[in-house]
């Protein structure tokens, strides 16, 4: 990532480009009187120009700095903007998402080739930039200024566009591997084949495809132990014996008669590795034996664009992108909690009670009443399901010249599909309960012959989980004009028309009722919309230092009516070292469809993402997970420092964002051959969609008291944590963009480089009019519209130090990615209150184009070995959500181009 240098006033200018809005990959050239001044359109403004006229503050990362800084993936191109905090591929299946200023992924626009891409299916709010085809990646620009008049007023935190190849002829063949040091999983393989042939200046067409698969090995968090060591858990406060547990192997019980509870193996050590002691006489989970640091995943992408001149003046072009990913998500074992509240039970009558027959010891107290038991059946291993999304676009585009008139026509059809499966270690939670009750299982050890043939008679391997389709196609036509001559140029004006349909279809099947992890219903839901748009913008280039660009949108949602949002930006150069720029905008963004029509369930659909205690029926230190006691007759088990039930869902009378962004900077040339740009944003929107964040939920659990839904007899049904519109947001800061060439040496030509944002200010609403909350530099709890409700973070300050060498055909890169510390989230015990040190990787890559035809790259991502850092935000004890637990990785990188 890194804005060109220049040393004059055409090289200041074309700096400016650089830093402009997202310049649309493909684009034919105008035909001008000087054949030598190029014309192009560019992406955010549908106006042509001379390149030099434009300046909006743009990261822009060119295809072959993507081997330069050791990226294997779109992921790893997306994760390393110092501008946004980006998911890499979850647990939760849904690939990665761009998102922009930390404020959501649903406020980030992202395009392929200047059109938007299908949304991801379940959530329908963001696109999985996993489908997106690295090989056949020309750059990748980022908008930071948002609100685009052109595509669309929702881009309020900004736009991603990912340009291809305009053409390409030949062929090339890559293949990339990363090895970590430390043993384990997280082995990556990339192998790409792109050919074209066709020259369109000479033969008047092109035509080219790629093929791009890559896959990455899941790293389980038990081959990295160091990261969650028994030492490291106490020092934070969130060891496990220092709470008590909840469903474990041995399997906890609890009296109902007596009040009594405890672990017939807790005195022996609570069977290691998948439980160890807790308090109470319970056994807890030993959760890091099962979950991983990773998930395994792995995408296949087909891209192929052709080009075809009609004449001079016209140009016909066609894509076809099909990608299809693969990520395995696992959890730990499957335990006996059932639909809204079911408990197992045994009783005496199971040769498997506690001081039975069946050689379980017993536990003081019991009276021979029936027991209440909290199971985790570790013998079957991790509870695995696997998640397949898949994604077909088509785009058609004629572009050309009609009199005076520049046009741009197209047709774009895309269809998403998300599919999810149980793969290995479901169980019928229903048949479970029941094979306890009746004797078959034992929920403190092996089981018996029978008890295994029971387990494979009741498993829901290979049923279907849910099934999400999602349908984009829309068609677009654009006009522009130069009107007439003004002293700093042409006043141009440009006009357009777009029309699309969007939707959605989900299904969770009907087995997922009687699945443990699944604790909801079967459901359908569906919705669409249609958006219509027309838009105009203007070039007003007053003097040649001064120019303004004004624009304006009005978009008609079939659903929520009519609304225009206007634009305006300026660029003034007073002298050719000094340029000043700026911009102001409103947006406007509607649910999406699962946010206004997804499913709707009446009871819980999930459990809470973290242990907590359930504030009516444990009571103790407000968020203080563990530190609670149950009251009399409530079953400690699953009250105190368990996951609860949660519904999530849709909400019918979810209302639209709307927004304002500013944008004002300075890009200066001090000296020869550096340049330095400073760009201030302020962003603030209304009406903000979320979920409500657990965390502030649990932490405020009076305020937040009506949403806790409970059964006549009192015990908990659900925390209700729907979509809704919460409160406002608000945020503001500088990006820092600074490049330096080194005056040529013998040794070689050395540059420096550096892409920052600085975060002012952040802070958010959870209601309309309630109290602002600080997310700056600090766990917080901010709504900010992602899929997740826990607890988001936002940095004070991230950047990227890029430091290059070049001589002959070897060049070399150091790369550091670097954020400030931050106050970790700190629901444990006063003692262990900690903030969260800065966190700085090194990777190292060099390449060799000396051999005909090939080039190859090696490196050393994580140079240092730096650990991620320690956090009591989670039980596995480090910042899984902002670092990388693969440690020190060796990368190599071999590609064959004739």
């Amino acid at each position: 990532m890194q804005h060109r240098t220049r040393t004059s006033p055409q090289r200041l200018a074309r700096t400016s480009i650089a830093l402009a809005v997202l310049t649309l990959a493909g684009q034919a050239a105008a035909q001008q009187a000087e054949p030598a001044i190029q014309k192009v359109e560019v992406t955010g403004s549908t106006i042509k120009r001379v390149a030099s006229e434009m300046a909006l503050p743009v990261t822009t990362v060119k295809a072959d700095e993507f081997a330069n800084a050791a990226l294997t993936t779109v992921a790893d191109v997306v994760t390393a903007m110092p501008v946004a905090s980006t998911n890499v591929p979850s647990a939760a299946g849904a690939g990665t998402n761009m998102n922009m200023r930390g404020i959501g992924i649903n406020r980030t626009l992202v395009l392929l080739n200047g059109r938007r891409m299908v949304n991801e299916p379940l959530s329908n709010g963001f696109v999985n930039v996993d489908m997106i085809p690295m090989s056949a990646l020309s750059r990748v620009e980022v908008l930071r200024d948002g609100a685009s008049s052109t595509y669309g007023t929702d881009a309020i935190g900004g736009v991603v566009n990912f340009i291809t190849k305009r053409t390409y002829k030949g062929l090339n063949v890559t293949a990339q591997g990363v090895v970590p040091e430390a043993s384990g999983g997280g082995r990556e393989h990339r192998l790409s084949i792109l050919g074209g042939i066709g020259d369109l200046e000479t033969d008047g067409w092109n035509i080219y495809a790629t093929v791009d698969t890559h896959k990455r090995s899941a790293l389980a968090a038990n081959d990295r132990p160091e990261l969650t060591s028994p030492e490291r858990l106490a020092a934070l406060g969130i060891a496990p014996r220092a709470t008590t547990g909840s469903y474990a192997q041995p399997a906890n019980v609890f009296s109902p008669s007596t009040g009594i509870t405890g672990n017939p193996y807790y005195a022996t050590g609570c069977t290691p590795p998948y439980s160890t002691p807790a308090l109470r006489n319970t056994c807890i989970q030993n959760a890091n034996y099962y979950v991983l640091a990773l998930p395994g995943n792995s995408q296949t992408t087909f891209f192929t664009k052709g080009s075809l001149k009609l004449s001079e003046e016209h140009l016909l072009t066609a894509e076809l992108l099909y990608a299809k990913e693969h990520i395995t998500t696992q959890r730990p074992s499957t335990s006996t909690v059932g639909f809204n509240g079911a408990v197992a039970q045994i009783t005496p009558a199971s040769r498997y009670y506690p001081g039975g027959s069946g050689g379980v010891p017993a536990i003081a107290g019991l009276n021979g009443s029936t027991l209440n038991v909290s199971w985790s059946v570790a013998e079957l291993g991790p509870a695995i399901a696997r998640d397949q999304q898949q994604a077909t676009r088509l785009v058609v585009a004629d572009e050309g010249r009609l009199g005076k008139w520049d046009y741009r026509l197209g047709f774009i059809y895309g269809a998403g599909e998300r599919d999810s499966w149980f793969r290995q270690g479901y169980l019928n939670g229903l048949k479970l309960q029941a094979g306890v009750r009746n004797g078959i299982l034992n929920p403190f050890g092996t089981q018996d012959a029978a008890g295994l043939a029971y387990l494979k008679e009741i498993s829901a391997d290979g049923g279907q989980i849910r099934h999400t389709t999602n349908l984009y196609s829309g068609v677009d036509l654009t006009v522009t004009r130069e009107l007439m001559q003004l002293s700093g140029g042409a006043l141009t004006l440009a006009t357009g028309a777009e029309f699309h349909h969007d939707g959605n279809k989900d299904r969770a099947l009907p087995g997922v009722i009687d699945v443990p992890y699944q604790n909801r219903l079967p459901s359908y839901a569906s919705g669409s919309r249609n958006i219509s748009a027309l838009f105009v913008e203007t070039e007003l280039p007053v003097t040649s230092e001064l120019s303004f660009n004004v624009a304006a949108r009005a978009d008609s949602y079939s659903d929520f009516g009519n609304t225009v949002n206007p634009k305006a930006s300026f660029r003034y150069q007073p002298a050719k070292n000094l340029m000043l720029r700026g911009s102001a905008s409103t947006g406007f963004r509607a649910p999406t469809l699962f946010d206004r029509y997804g499913y709707r369930l009446p009871g819980a659909t999930a459990l809470t993402t973290s242990r907590w205690d359930d504030p009516l029926l444990c009571p103790g230190t407000v968020g203080l997970a563990g530190s609670g006691k149950a009251v009399a007759g409530a079953n400690p088990l699953i009250v105190c420092n368990a996951q609860l039930p949660v519904q999530q869902g849709s909400n019918p009378d979810v209302l639209p964002e709307k927004s304002r962004s500013l944008t004002l900077g300075v890009v200066i040339e001090p000296m020869r051959n550096m340049m330095l740009s400073l760009d201030y944003y302020d962003i603030r929107f209304r009406n903000s969609i979320g979920q409500l964040p657990q965390n502030a939920i649990f932490t405020n659990t009076a305020k937040y008291a009506d949403l806790f839904v409970r059964n006549a007899d009192g015990s908990l049904a659900y925390v209700k944590n729907t979509v809704m519109n919460l409160g406002d947001l608000r945020t503001n800061g500088v990006d820092v963009g600074f490049s330096y060439g080194f005056p040529r040496q013998p040794a070689g030509d050395f540059k420096i480089g550096l892409d920052g944002t600085y975060v002012n200010q952040f802070e958010n609403q959870n209601e309309k009019g309630g109290a602002w909350i600080s997310n700056l530099g600090r766990f917080g709890s901010v709504g900010s519209g992602n899929v997740s409700a826990s607890p988001t973070y936002t940095f004070r300050w991230k950047h990227t130090l890029r430091m290059s060498w070049a001589r002959g055909d070897w060049f070399s890169q150091l790369t550091q990615n670097y954020n400030t510390g931050y106050h970790d989230l700190n629901n444990v015990l006063p003692q262990y209150f900690r903030d969260i040190k800065p966190y700085s990787v090194w990777n190292l890559t060099g390449s060799y184009k000396g051999f005909k035809h090939i080039t190859l790259t090696a490196g050393v991502s994580n140079l240092f070995d730096t650990e991620p850092p320690v956090t009591n935000s989670n039980a596995t004890a480090y910042a899984n959500n902002i670092a990388s637990p693969i440690g020190r990785a060796f990368n190599a990188r071999m590609s064959y181009e004739f």
